[in-house]
């Protein structure tokens, strides 16, 4: 019979708990994926109670006041803490999102905290992104043009023009969507996943733009745009509520048009 099981090194053991200082009374209780690549040791989760009183309201607050305050081996990326960098991506309580705006208040029970799922684990909750910023790459994220631009002025566009792309050009590049998504799990090496696809898109539609049939002409294959069978998480968990199903749904539309 068929057993499907993580490889021995993979399975998560319990870790150490770390007790909050004494005297403290609003305790909310942390468990975090540990793991060190250097120490031949297998994952674990760590558990950490912090004392709420003297804690900001977001799981970012907690995660610094831990690395400070208990443990400064704990390793996660974190930059701009306003939303906006993507940096301090993660899975919280189950759910793709940054941990700067979400708030502890949100969770009930305890706080449970892993890396973005299904990629390579550099150390704790920093994933390896490598593949996922080449596949952006790959889309050729900037304006290409073979017409001289207006020696006197800018490229300009239609206040409407510059609308359709507002919303896509939203995207932070954080991965929440993309490691949300089952095909992208399963064919991350060929399909391109939301993220991607999304940018792809941006610059399809920038009026600006003149390599649209080449960037429609370098997606049309079954794993890198057909792979996605508009299952929605990536939608579900975007922390800037952006769309890339639709993003990609429109890219489809567009080469069956071109077509006829």
């Amino acid at each position: 019979m068929s057993q499907f099981r993580l490889p021995e090194n993979s399975r998560v053991q319990p870790g150490k708990s770390h007790a909050a200082p004494a005297g403290a009374k609003n305790l909310k209780t942390f468990r975090i994926y540990r793991f060190d690549p250097d120490s031949n040791q297998k994952p674990r989760v760590d558990t950490y109670e912090v004392d709420m009183d003297s804690c900001g309201p977001m799981v970012l607050d907690a995660l610094i006041k831990i690395k400070n305050e208990v443990d400064s081996t704990l390793t996660f990326r974190r930059s701009c803490r306003e939303g906006i960098c993507g940096s301090c991506a993660m899975n919280i309580d189950g759910v793709n999102t940054l941990a700067c705006t979400k708030a502890i208040g949100e969770i009930k029970g305890d706080a449970k905290i892993y890396p973005l799922p299904h990629l390579p684990v550099i150390k704790d909750l920093v994933p390896d992104l490598t593949n996922f910023y080449a596949q952006y790459a790959s889309v050729k994220p900037w304006l290409q043009t073979r017409t001289p631009a207006p020696p006197d002025r800018e490229r300009l566009q239609s206040k409407e023009d510059q609308e359709k792309i507002d919303r896509p050009s939203a995207c932070i590049l954080c991965a929440c969507c993309s490691t949300s998504c089952p095909s992208y799990w399963w064919n991350s090496d060929r399909f391109l996943g939301p993220a991607a696809l999304l940018a792809a898109y941006r610059w399809i539609i920038d009026t600006r733009d003149e390599a649209t049939g080449e960037r429609l002409d370098e997606l049309e294959d079954p794993f890198r745009l057909y792979r996605c069978h508009t299952i929605m998480n990536c939608a579900e968990a975007c922390p800037k509520d952006l769309n890339p199903s639709k993003a990609i749904a429109e890219i489809k539309k567009m080469i069956v048009e071109r077509q006829h």
